[in-house]
């Protein structure tokens, strides 16, 4: 698998795509966006920096919801970004984290008292309820609640309105988009944790790729791309499982991935993204990464990353872009309140002209507007 994806990756070098305003084409965008490319059409053909849906438009909708997913669609969002966890019966189901008290309705609910215990999870005690003791009619009980509502406050009021999505129901949604917008709406699905739910004998490799595959959706050119915070489990899909379709991996501030002494920061050498290209096709960084923030909270220079990985022929889609002040560089938030929005536009358009070939962002119509501007 390996060897097919280098030898594909070299010949996609030759390709051309429409360059972005104020960065010039480069060999990953040619390969990701330019449609029949040289990797036998595993190009997802935009042409244009991609807008993901982080979590759906959970800037305006509590996140993992079906109404987030959809909305993110009907703001022009290209992809839609499911985090998966699993049930105790083996369904994926969507949610940020395999603890649902913060995100459910759960705390409230006495039947479910009981199911509250402290875990280990990848080295850190988490004291709540996690979807794995619980079944998927179980879960379907619930109702989904804002994870911040003391920066969405708004967001509350759909608390308690809609359910946990299984993996499954966001591509039945997506295929219903798709021909409803008469566009094709991807998806960008996250495997959380994947080294803890192994451990729990609930591995998610072989669920997700079943899923993408009874949808037909693990072929060359399908709008998905898979991502994942740990190497290891990138490797697993490309390896054994063989997936055909991109897989990105996902990079922290610091640190290094779960049970895996390498640290992220020697991923991102020049030698590191080469050796990360033999089984990935992207990297989802965070976005001081790309562009850090200096001592004072204001936006510094760009770091060589995008040169660097367009390099080694990967794609660069940064996280998480959002709109509220308390996320924004220093110089482009609006008064002092923390929740109120500030220029969120200015950042995306000054991070997309560094080249990035796309963003992840909890407000997709601003993400929408600040790529015709970049």
């Amino acid at each position: 698998m390996a060897d097919r994806r280098q030898v594909l990756r070299i010949g996609a070098v030759a390709a051309t795509a429409p360059a972005l305003a104020g960065a010039a084409a480069t060999p990953a965008l040619a390969e990701t966006y330019a449609g029949a490319d040289g990797r036998g059409g595993r190009g997802h053909g935009s042409g244009r920096p991609l807008v993901v849906g982080h979590r759906g438009a959970s800037g305006y909708r509590p996140e993992h919801t079906l109404a987030s997913y959809e909305l993110a669609a009907r703001m022009g969002a290209d992809y839609m970004e499911p985090d998966l966890v699993i049930t105790s019966d083996g369904v994926l189901v969507c949610r940020h984290e395999p603890e649902i008290g913060g995100t459910t309705d759960v705390a409230a609910r006495p039947e479910f008292a009981g199911r509250k215990r402290t875990v280990s999870l990848d080295g850190v005690s988490v004291t709540g309820w996690f979807t794995h003791d619980f079944t998927l009619a179980e879960l379907k009980t619930l109702r989904a609640t804002e994870r911040i509502p003391a920066v969405r406050q708004r967001n509350t009021l759909y608390d308690g309105r809609f359910e946990v999505p299984t993996f499954q129901e966001v591509l039945d949604l997506r295929k219903r988009l798709s021909r409803e917008l008469d566009r094709e709406i991807g998806v960008y699905p996250e495997t959380k944790h994947p080294t803890y739910f192994n451990r729990l004998g609930l591995g998610l490799e072989k669920p997700l790729v079943r899923v993408l595959r009874r949808n037909g959706l693990d072929a060359r050119g399908a709008k998905v791309f898979i991502q994942s915070f740990e190497a290891v489990n990138l490797r697993e899909l490309a390896g054994e499982h063989r997936v055909k379709v991109p897989l990105v991996f996902l990079t922290a501030a610091s640190g290094t991935p779960f049970d895996d002494p390498r640290a992220y920061a020697d991923y991102l050498t020049p030698r590191g993204l080469k050796e990360l290209s033999q089984y990935v096709d992207g990297l989802g960084p965070e976005k001081g990464q790309v562009i850090p923030r200096k001592a004072d909270g204001t936006l510094g220079a760009p770091t060589s990353l995008v040169r660097d990985a367009h390099a080694a022929g990967l794609t660069v889609v940064p996280y998480t872009f959002r709109a509220e002040n308390s996320f924004l560089p220093a110089e482009l938030r609006v008064g002092t309140d923390p929740a109120a929005y500030g220029r969120a536009i200015d950042e995306q358009v000054t991070f997309l002209r560094t080249g990035i070939d796309g963003l992840f962002t909890d407000n997709p119509d601003i993400a929408v507007l600040a790529r015709t501007l970049a």
